[in-house]
């Protein structure tokens, strides 16, 4: 039952990582090419190279901050409820 619980908590907490690791990206866009904002694929004033990047940056910092992010998650359901939400 407390497992069922803990579904509207992980939602909550990934959507929050994910506005977190959007601000990350930005971040360390901005301060690496000096631009506001990362190239998409179809902008046509950044290369190829460039594009991919950006897109292979995003993808890695979304990953890891998703990670940590429902990592601590899990970790403060346990310390709440007492059960690890996932596989034991």
């Amino acid at each position: 039952m407390t497992k069922l619980l803990y579904k509207p908590v992980s939602l909550a907490v990934s959507a929050l990582g994910g506005v977190l690791a959007g601000l990350i990206s930005k971040q360390i866009w901005k301060r690496a090419t000096g631009r506001e904002d990362t190239p998409t694929a179809t902008d046509r004033a950044y290369s190829w190279r460039q594009v991919v990047l950006a897109a292979a940056v995003q993808g890695a910092i979304f990953g890891a901050v998703k990670a940590a992010v429902d990592r601590a998650g899990a970790s403060g359901y346990r310390k709440a409820t007492g059960d690890w939400p996932g596989e034991e």
